[in-house]
């Protein structure tokens, strides 16, 4: 099931308006996590099961991803640097063996519509994709095992999400006669890691919004499924998601699997 050429579409073009105190400097997947982009824990959770393909797709601020590849060595080294000589040598040899294609989908343009755009780098029957802000300790290959089993052209993974708000239970006369503080809701979200067969592109459009149109048409054809993931999800869309999701890596790192 590692597919040596199955690729893994990170939808990383959006301008993140929520979370502007970053994203007015850089694209919200460069964004940091324990002092590495968001981007590259999730890149590290698939090539953890031996994905390491990736298709990313530039939008806002893509020239800044562009840089962070280009310069990986220098970022993810001690570095001694000989200006006579004109040398640089990496102390510390960190590298990944990711092959990555750089796709540049438009600044302006939906989610959907960005997967659109990368369809000529697709050559398996079905491919990897997800957000470029979620982080969870997902299996990826128990994820794929599903979808090939419900043979659908759609697979979603579902999650637990946890509340924001506190929640209270209230008797008839406005008493409170419980609270919950941020408690983890019954209700199933999507949370991105998506499993999609080629046929997909058959409901995309230049521009569409991918959780719209195309996932509503899915449903209506019964095309899609959902893998239901129990464990830690966190997604980064705002400054205090931000601080939660640190504050989780440097305590636990829950989604720390490789």
């Amino acid at each position: 099931m590692k597919g040596d050429n199955v690729k893994v579409v990170l939808l990383c073009g959006g301008k993140g308006t929520r979370l502007r105190e970053e994203t007015a400097f850089k694209p919200k997947c460069l964004v940091e996590i324990g002092g590495k982009p968001i981007l590259w824990h999730i890149m590290k959770i698939y090539s953890h099961y031996g994905f390491k393909n990736f298709v990313i797709c530039l939008g806002y601020k893509g020239d800044m991803i562009r840089e962070y590849f280009q310069n990986y060595s220098l970022y993810s080294n001690d570095t001694t640097i000989r200006l006579a000589k004109k040398e640089v040598q990496f102390e510390n040899h960190t590298s990944e063996d990711w092959n990555i294609t750089l796709a540049e989908t438009g600044e302006e343009t939906n989610t959907g519509g960005r997967i659109n755009k990368i369809e000529k780098y697709i050559d398996t029957d079905y491919f990897l994709a997800t957000y470029g802000d979620g982080v969870a300790d997902i299996n990826i290959l128990k994820l794929i095992q599903y979808h090939i089993e419900n043979n659908k052209i759609a697979t979603l993974t579902g999650l637990h999400p946890t509340s924001k708000y506190g929640i209270l239970d209230i008797d008839d006369k406005g008493t409170v006669t419980y609270f919950r503080e941020k408690p983890t809701l019954k209700e199933w979200v999507s949370g991105g890691f998506f499993v999609f067969n080629k046929k997909i592109f058959n409901y995309l459009s230049e521009d569409c919004i991918l959780e719209r149109q195309p996932f509503e048409n899915l449903v209506k054809d019964k095309e899609m499924n959902v893998y239901k993931h129990e464990g830690f999800w966190g997604s980064m869309d705002t400054y205090k998601d931000l601080e939660y999701l640190n504050e989780v890596w440097q305590k636990e790192k829950k989604w720390k699997i490789w």
